[in-house]
């Protein structure tokens, strides 16, 4: 019989190895994170969020492309995605096309699309740009056929309530340069101080999602049996789980609590667990449908429309990662292995090291220059 101190040994031993695969992970991607969040910062500085508005009046072919481009080049925080979209239509913008900027600025942003590369492979990376435009046209048919005029009014007088959300400070910053040529713009001083504004933003936007994905990822890894993900995800039937997956994968998500790309290292557990492909498409396409992204839809435009969005975001996500799947298997790009990179902590003298050594230092320079430019002033008003 286990001693008491036995007992408490084994629970240190178990958080400890919990922990280890969430640092494993978390040195794995940090200067990929570091790289898209500069990426999102520099296109960020130069695209005025004042423009957006009136880019997108309706739901025409041209307006939500441009929603779809607006949206890859924003912040990829899902609240601060959500709390933009509420804000461009109070101001005038369409509903769908704000909606279809919300889905493009956690979907297509290009940081999901790195670390799901390093973390799953470069066939997720793809699955995501070619699962995210199929997801985007499935959710405008649905609005179109089912989101009526009365259910939209409602929403528009409940959303110019103005209740406050999450995020909402940084959805409304705008310190764009819109002045001269593109690359003058970026190296001005003060495209330099936007895009460090920009990145330490965007830092505090999402890390408690990005810890929170890490942790939970880690906990799933350490002490979750894969005998469980396999029998739950029905791997011996391999047609049925590529139709499961994609259907539970969003339920996954939305008692998951985490968003943004703090999903990427759960989906990374969840494929080595035995989730189909299109079900790991699924899940990661979920993050709107959070259980806290959920409750913020209900004080921006009613209980009503928050239950028509999970409907509808929900119909068009599984769909999207059932699309994906068939089109994937059918030009044999899903994997045959389960070997996404769920590692222990592990520092070596390799081009991960000297890759987090220089993205860090560029990381600290951007740093430096918020602390100077009054970025902590603005930072408090968060």
């Amino acid at each position: 019989m286990q001693t008491r101190k036995g007992r408490e040994m084994s629970v240190i031993i178990s958080l400890l190895d919990a922990l280890s695969l969430a640092f494993g992970m978390f040195w794995e991607i940090l200067w990929a994170l570091v790289l898209g969040f500069v990426l999102s910062a520099a296109v960020q500085a130069v695209v005025s969020k004042a423009e957006m508005t009136r880019l997108l009046p309706d739901d025409s072919a041209r307006s939500l492309g441009i929603a779809c481009g607006l949206g890859a080049a924003s912040s990829s925080c899902s609240y601060a995605a959500v709390a933009l979209a509420r804000s461009i239509f109070r101001k005038g913008a369409d509903f769908t096309a704000a909606m279809v900027f919300e889905f493009a600025s956690t979907n297509l942003v290009i940081e999901l699309g790195i670390i799901m590369a390093i973390l799953l492979g470069w066939e997720f990376a793809l699955g995501e740009f070619v699962g995210g435009p199929i997801m985007i046209v499935l959710l405008v048919l649905l609005f179109r056929a089912f989101l009526g005029p009365r259910l939209l009014d409602a929403a528009r007088r409940q959303a110019d309530r103005g209740l406050v959300g999450s995020m909402e400070e940084h959805a409304e910053m705008d310190m764009s340069v819109t002045k001269g040529p593109f690359f003058k713009r970026l190296t001005s001083p003060e495209g330099f101080t936007a895009i460090s504004h920009y990145f330490v933003m965007d830092w505090a936007a999402i890390w408690r999602d990005i810890v929170g994905g890490l942790l939970i990822a880690g906990a799933l890894g350490a002490w979750v049996p894969r005998s469980f993900w396999q029998a739950f995800f029905l791997e011996g039937s391999p047609t049925l789980a590529a139709i499961w997956g994609p259907l539970v994968g969003p339920l996954v998500a939305v008692l998951s609590f985490v968003c943004s790309i703090g999903n990427v290292p759960l989906a990374a557990i969840l494929w080595n667990g035995g989730i189909s492909f299109g079900g790991v498409m699924a899940f990661i396409f979920a993050d709107l449908i959070v259980l806290p992204v959920l409750n913020i839809y209900r004080k921006y435009y009613g209980g009503r429309m928050s239950l028509f969005l999970l409907a509808t975001f929900y119909v068009a996500m599984a769909a999207a990662g059932l699309i994906v799947e068939l089109l994937f298997r059918i030009f044999g790009l899903v994997p045959e292995g389960r070997h996404a990179r769920v590692v222990e902590a592990s520092i070596q003298l390799n081009y991960t090291t000297l890759l987090n050594v220089v993205f860090l230092a560029l990381a600290a320079v951007l740093v430096w220059r918020f602390l100077k430019t009054g970025g902590p002033e603005m930072l408090k008003e968060m």
